[in-house]
């Protein structure tokens, strides 16, 4: 993030303002999770996340489903529970016309239905969510899938950071057709 801060013209940094602050996270943790023989492979990438600032909350969540969906099915038993139950905190904030991100979150918990039926108890027991904790609530949920990735007993951790980081970066993409309704509602005269 500190090379993106520079290709960007910001002050160095590893928290730029070219970057959405979820994206950011994933990155830092991503490289800080893989191995320094895989490190040099995630070099390519660093052009990539400049300039994507996101959709606010709306990427914080898209984000945090993208990771526990990459994060469940591998991680120890502990992490499953916490990443199930960071899910559903994701899901009662999620737009509802974010279809897609919500079938990602429903078939990730669908891998490990034990951890799901836990954190479906755990949940309901909790009290109203706050919205302006949203934030951070989806960088820990990062947090917890990327060390859990990480720490998985699986052949090929870095590949899957790798994969995560890459789709991550693919979900800041704001495609073409989200952004002209939004310009042809400002072109709109106001009564």
């Amino acid at each position: 993030m500190e090379y993106a801060s520079f290709l960007a013209g910001e002050r160095w940094s590893d928290h730029p303002a070219c970057t959405h602050s979820a994206l950011a996270v994933t990155a830092r943790l991503v490289n800080d999770c893989t191995s320094d023989r895989q490190r040099n492979l995630l070099v390519t990438m660093i052009p990539s996340v400049v300039g994507l600032t996101g959709e606010g909350t709306r990427t914080s969540l898209r984000l945090a489903v993208r990771a526990v969906a990459a994060a469940i099915p591998v991680a120890s038993q502990g992490r499953q529970r916490a990443l199930a139950a960071g899910a559903l905190r994701c899901e009662l904030l999620l737009d509802p016309s974010d279809t897609e991100t919500r079938t990602l979150l429903r078939d990730s918990l669908d891998t490990t239905p034990d951890a799901r039926d836990w954190a479906t108890k755990f949940v309901s027991d909790l009290g109203a969510l706050d919205p302006r904790l949203t934030d951070r609530m989806c960088e820990a949920i990062i947090r917890t899938a990327v060390v859990g990735i990480a720490e998985a007993c699986i052949s090929n951790p870095d590949e899957r950071l790798r994969a995560l980081l890459e789709a991550a970066i693919a979900d800041c993409v704001t495609p073409v057709d989200e952004v002209v309704p939004a310009t042809a509602k400002q072109l709109q005269p106001t009564a």
